[in-house]
C-alpha cells in the first residue's frame, strides 16, 4: 500500500492505494479517517484499485477553511482521482463520506460506475439536526476530548457498547487525531448540504445502501423511501451507525457482491 500527499490550494491531501484494476474509493465519516477501511478493504480482491483518502480537516489532510462543504470535499476528493488521471469509478462513503460521495455524484455523475452509501442518507439535515451541529461545535470548543468520547460512543448501538469496548476505545483514539478546525469546518459542511435523493432516483448510478437497524443518526423512515427504485441495493443491518465494525462480516460480503455485480 501506498501512502502519499498531493497538494491542493496550498494543503496537502493524504491518501492510499494499492492494486490495479477498476478503481474502488472509499471515504471516510465525521471524525474518522482513512485507517477505517483497512481491515474491510482487506477482504476485496487484489484485482481491484482501492484508493482511500482522508477527506478535508480529517486523518493527515489538512483544513481548508472554516467551513468544509460537502461539495468542498468532493472536489479536494476530484483532485486526488484527477492525480492518478481516472475517468470512471466506484466509490463508498460512510456516513459524512457518503454526502461527499453524493455530492461528487452529483457534480460528475458520468464518472460515477456506482455509489455505495454505508450509513449514510441522501437527505439535507433537519432543522433540528442543524442546532444540535451547532450545540456540538460549542461542545466541541469547550472540551474536544470529551465531545469525541461521547459521539463516537453514541454511535453504537447500546447493546455493542460493552462486547466492543475495544473497538471503540480505539475509534476514539484515531478520532482524537482530527483538529477543532477540521471538527468545526465539517459540522459547518454537514449543517448546510442539500438534499440530494434527485442523485441517485432514477438514475443510472447503481447504488448501495446500507444502514443499521438501531442507528439512531440516519432518518429511517426518510431513507426507506429510496427502497422502490429499480437501481437502489437495499439492506439493513442489526447494528447502530458503525456496520462496518458492528456487521463487518455481512458488510464486506454484501459490498464485495455489490462491486462483482456492477
Amino acid at each position: 500500500m501506498i501512502s502519499e500527499f498531493i497538494k491542493y490550494k496550498g494543503i496537502s491531501i493524504h491518501y492510499t492505494e494499492s492494486g490495479k484494476g477498476r478503481a474502488l474509493v472509499f471515504l471516510h465519516g465525521f471524525l474518522e479517517n482513512l485507517e477505517m477501511w483497512e481491515t474491510l478493504t482487506s477482504t476485496i480482491k487484489p484485482s481491484y484499485r482501492i484508493i482511500c483518502i482522508d477527506l478535508l480537516g480529517h486523518g493527515r489532510t489538512d483544513s481548508l477553511a472554516y467551513v468544509h462543504t460537502m461539495d468542498d470535499m468532493a472536489e479536494a476528493v476530484k483532485a486526488v482521482l484527477d492525480h492518478f488521471k481516472l475517468r470512471r469509478y466506484v466509490i463508498f462513503g460512510h456516513s459524512m463520506g457518503g454526502y461527499v460521495s453524493l455530492a461528487l455524484a452529483n457534480k460528475f455523475p458520468k464518472s460515477i460506475i456506482g455509489l455505495g452509501l454505508l450509513n449514510s442518507t441522501t437527505s439535507a439535515d433537519s432543522e433540528e439536526k442543524k442546532q444540535n451541529r451547532t450545540r456540538a461545535i460549542a461542545a466541541v470548543k469547550k472540551h474536544r476530548k470529551s465531545f469525541i468520547a461521547e459521539s463516537i460512543k453514541q454511535l453504537f448501538w447500546n447493546e455493542n457498547h460493552k462486547k466492543l469496548a475495544i473497538a471503540i476505545n480505539n475509534i476514539q483514539n484515531q478520532a482524537l487525531k482530527t483538529s477543532i478546525q477540521g471538527i468545526i469546518a465539517a459540522l459547518e459542511g454537514m449543517k448546510v448540504r442539500s438534499d440530494l435523493k434527485h442523485v441517485i432516483a432514477n438514475s443510472k448510478i447503481k447504488t448501495l445502501v446500507a444502514t443499521g437497524t438501531y442507528d439512531t443518526v440516519i432518518d429511517q423512515e426518510y431513507l426507506s423511501q429510496l427502497k422502490p427504485y429499480f437501481n437502489i441495493e437495499f439492506h439493513e443491518l442489526k447494528g447502530g451507525h458503525m456496520s462496518h465494525v458492528e456487521n463487518f462480516t455481512n458488510l464486506s460480503y454484501i459490498i464485495n457482491s455489490f462491486i462483482e455485480n456492477l
